[in-house]
C-alpha cells in the first residue's frame, strides 16, 4: 500500500529576518532511546509535496469559525502560508480548510498554553512539551476515507486496481509541516496586522498578531511515495460450537517512532490476553465461539492495515462478526469506554466486575465519581450520582475500530484508561519507556486493568449462551440525539435571526485593534422548519421493539440451542439495518447512520451525521433528505428486532 516518508523538509522566514527551522527533536540522557539513530523525522504524512513562499498568517487552531473571524478582519489567507495551533480537532482538519479558502501552505506546532511550560514542567524534567517537541501524524483527509488512498473501498491487495495518486481524493493539495514552538516563535513574533482576539493567544512571550504583513516564509516538502506492505498479525482459536461466529480482537503495533504509549501500552495488555487465554487452551479450555486477535499494522498513517483487512474480507464479516474490540494506547487513570450502544448494559457489567488498581474500588464507580466532581451542575452531579449504568461514548474516528463499526456496521468496543496521564510525548520521540515509567503508569496496573477489562469482553461474548445485545440502550441514545438535531436547529435559528438584525443596524463588533474595523458579515440564510415526525416515529418504534425483543429473550430463556442460535445470528448481524446502501454525503465509504466522524471535526463524533452536518452546513434539502433516510435505517432496524421475536 501507498505510504509517504520524508525527503525533504524546509522552513525558513525569510522576511523581514531570516531564521531557518530546526525541525529536530533534541535527545536527552534521561531518555535512553531519544538519541537513537535512523528515527522518523518530524513530518505530517499525506500532505502535498510542494515548494512554497508566501505572506504568512495566523489562523488560531484553524477551523471554519476560525476563517469567519478573519473574514470580519478582512483578511483572506488566498496565496498565503497559514500557521495554525494543534488541538481542538484533528490535525488534518487544518490543512483541509487552509485549502478551501485558498491557501498555499500550512504549519501546524504545538502551543505552550496546550501543552507546554503553562501547563507544567516541560519533558524531560516533567511530563510537557519542551522548545523542541514536535507532534508528528497523518493528515489524510481520511473523514471521506480511511486506508490506502490508492484503492478506496477495496482491499490494497498486490493485485488491486489503484488510483493514479492525484486522483487520491484523500491525499492533500498543499504541502503541510509540523513544528515545535520554539520554531514557531520566531515567525510568530514577525506577524503584524491586528491583535488577535482574546481566545486566540497562547503563551509565547509575544504580542499574537494574526498578519499577513511583512512576514514572509518558504516552505518546501518532499516525499517519498512507495508501494509498501503492511503486516497485520492475526491469530485464531476456533470455536467449540459456533466456529462461524467470531470474537475480533484489535490493537495496532505500529508507531511514528517508539511508541511506547501509543500503542505498544495497549498492543501489551492485548497479548497478556492472549496468552492468558492460550494458557486456559492449554487446560483443556475452547471457547464456543471464534477468537480472532489481531495486531494492526499502518494505524498511524490512517489505518492502513485494519482498513484493508476488512475491506479484503468484508462479505465474509458481515456473516460471521459478532464484535470488534478495540484498544490503542493505555495509561493511568478511569476507564474510557465508546461504542455501540446496543453493547452499554453488558460494558456495565464487565465495569463492575474489574476493581481499579489505584483505589481498590470497582472502575465503575471510580468512573461515576470523576463525572460527578465535573458536573457542571448540583441537579446534574446527584443524577450522576444515582446512575447504574455505564454511558458509552459514541465513536469518531482515529482508531482502528472504523471500517468495522462505520462501514460495516459491526457491534463495535474502544477501551481504554487514561486522564491522568497528562503531558506532551504524542507523537514525538520521547514517546518512549524512560517517559512512560515516569509519568504514564509506571508499575503498569492500568495495563492489567485493560487486560482484564477487555478480556472480560471477549470471553463473555464467546461463551454467552445469549448474546447480551441490549437495544433499549440504543433506542434511548437515537431519541437523545433527535433531541439535539432538534436543539441545534432552534439555536441556528436564534442564532442567525440575530446576526441578521446585527448586519442590518451595523452594530459590528470591534477588534482588538482598535484601529482595525470588522467587516460586515454576509446576511444568514432563513432556517426553515424541519419535519422531525417520521424521525421520532423511527425512534418510537425501535424502542417498542427493543423492549419486545428483550420480553421475548427473558420468555424463552431454556429454549433449544436451535432457536438460541437463529437469535444470536439475527441480533448481532441487527446494527447492520442501520447501513446507509450509498453513504453519507460526499463520503460514500461512511455507511452508518448513526455514527460517523465529523466532516470538520476529524476523530470527534457526529452522531446522525447526515443530517447534523446538512444543517450545520445549511444544506435544508440534504437535511430533509437525510431526515428521511436516517427514519427509514432506524425503521429497519425495528423492523429486524420485530422478525426476531415472530420467530422470522
Amino acid at each position: 500500500m501507498l505510504f509517504p516518508t520524508p525527503k525533504t523538509r524546509q522552513l525558513e522566514l525569510i522576511a523581514p529576518t531570516r531564521y531557518t527551522a530546526q525541525l529536530k527533536e533534541p535527545a536527552f540522557a534521561e531518555d535512553a532511546t531519544s538519541g537513537q539513530q535512523g528515527q522518523l523525522p518530524t513530518y505530517n504524512a499525506w500532505g502535498a509535496d510542494g515548494d512554497v513562499t508566501g505572506e504568512l498568517v495566523f489562523v488560531n487552531y484553524g477551523l471554519p469559525d476560525d476563517y469567519e473571524q478573519l473574514a470580519k478582519l478582512g483578511i483572506d489567507v488566498k496565496g498565503k502560508i497559514v500557521i495554525a495551533k494543534y488541538g481542538r480537532s484533528w490535525r488534518g482538519i487544518k490543512p483541509k480548510v487552509a485549502y478551501e479558502h485558498g491557501a498555499i501552505g500550512c504549519i501546524i506546532y504545538s502551543d505552550p498554553k496546550d501543552d507546554g511550560y503553562y501547563q507544567g514542567d516541560v519533558y524531560p524534567k516533567g511530563p510537557f512539551k519542551n522548545d523542541q517537541t514536535v507532534q508528528r501524524g497523518s493528515v489524510m483527509d481520511m473523514v471521506i476515507y480511511p486506508g490506502d488512498p490508492l484503492t478506496p473501498g477495496i482491499a490494497s491487495t498486490s493485485k488491486a486496481k489503484r488510483l493514479d495518486r492525484s486522483e487520491a481524493t484523500t491525499i492533500l493539495k498543499i504541502p503541510v509541516l509540523p513544528i515545535s514552538y520554539g520554531d514557531a516563535l520566531p515567525l510568530l513574533s514577525a506577524l503584524e496586522g491586528p491583535v488577535a482576539p482574546a481566545d486566540w493567544r497562547g503563551a509565547l512571550p509575544i504580542t499574537y498578531r494574526t498578519g499577513p504583513g511583512k512576514a514572509k516564509v518558504h516552505l518546501k516538502v518532499e516525499s517519498n511515495w512507495d508501494i509498501v506492505p503492511a503486516y497485520n498479525v492475526i491469530a485464531t482459536m476456533k470455536g467449540s460450537e459456533y466456529p462461524d461466529q467470531w470474537v475480533i480482537r484489535g490493537n495496532h503495533h505500529d508507531a511514528w517512532v517508539n511508541g511506547a504509549d501509543d500503542p505498544i501500552s495497549g498492543l501489551a495488555a492485548q497479548l497478556e490476553e492472549a496468552k492468558a487465554i492460550g494458557q486456559l487452551a492449554k487446560a483443556g479450555f475452547r471457547p464456543k465461539r471464534t477468537l480472532v486477535y489481531c495486531a494492526w499494522d499502518g494505524e498511524e498513517p490512517s489505518l492502513l492495515g485494519s482498513t484493508e483487512w476488512v475491506e479484503d474480507h468484508a462479505e465474509e464479516l458481515k456473516q460471521k462478526a459478532v464484535a470488534y474490540i478495540n484498544s490503542d494506547g493505555n495509561s493511568r487513570g478511569f476507564l474510557q469506554a465508546g461504542g455501540s450502544h446496543a453493547l452499554e448494559v453488558f460494558m456495565s457489567e464487565i465495569s463492575k466486575d474489574v476493581r481499579d488498581p489505584q483505589t481498590g474500588i470497582t472502575v465503575f464507580e471510580r468512573k461515576r465519581a470523576k463525572d460527578a466532581v465535573n458536573a457542571s451542575a448540583a441537579k446534574t452531579q446527584a443524577a450522576i450520582l444515582k446512575r447504574d449504568t455505564l454511558t458509552l461514548a459514541a465513536l469518531g474516528t482515529g482508531s482502528d475500530y472504523s471500517a468495522f463499526l462505520q462501514h460495516l456496521a459491526i457491534p463495535t468496543l474502544n477501551l481504554g484508561y487514561g486522564g491522568e496521564d497528562e503531558g506532551g510525548d504524542y507523537h514525538s520521540i520521547y514517546d518512549s519507556y524512560d517517559d512512560y515509567v515516569r509519568f504514564k503508569d509506571g508499575t503498569f496496573v492500568y495495563g492489567v486493568a485493560l487486560a482484564q477489562t477487555a478480556g472480560r469482553a471477549v470471553l463473555r461474548l464467546a461463551n454467552a449462551e445469549v448474546l447480551p445485545f441490549d437495544f433499549s440502550n440504543l433506542g434511548q441514545t437515537v431519541a437523545r440525539y433527535v433531541d439535539e438535531v432538534k436543539t441545534l436547529t432552534g439555536q441556528l435559528k436564534d442564532r442567525y435571526t440575530a446576526e441578521n438584525a446585527l448586519i442590518q443596524s451595523k452594530s459590528y463588533e470591534w477588534a482588538a485593534d482598535p484601529k482595525v474595523k470588522w467587516i460586515a458579515p454576509a446576511v444568514k440564510p432563513e432556517v426553515p422548519a424541519f419535519d422531525f415526525k417520521p424521525l421520532e416515529q423511527a425512534v418510537k418504534n425501535l424502542q417498542q421493539s427493543a423492549q419486545g425483543l428483550n420480553n421475548y429473550l427473558n420468555s424463552n430463556k431454556a429454549a433449544d440451542k436451535k432457536l438460541i442460535n437463529r437469535i444470536n445470528q439475527a441480533m448481532y448481524q441487527a446494527e447492520r439495518s442501520l447501513l446507509i446502501a450509498e453513504g453519507l454525503p460526499k463520503r460514500s465509504w461512511y455507511k452508518h447512520s448513526i455514527y460517523a466522524p465529523g466532516f470538520y471535526t476529524g476523530y470527534g463524533v457526529k452522531t446522525l451525521p447526515g443530517v447534523r452536518e446538512a444543517i450545520e452546513q445549511n444544506n435544508w434539502s440534504e437535511a430533509s433528505e437525510q431526515l428521511q433516510t436516517a427514519a427509514s435505517r432506524i425503521n429497519a432496524l425495528a423492523q429486524n428486532l420485530d422478525q426476531i421475536t415472530q420467530g422470522k
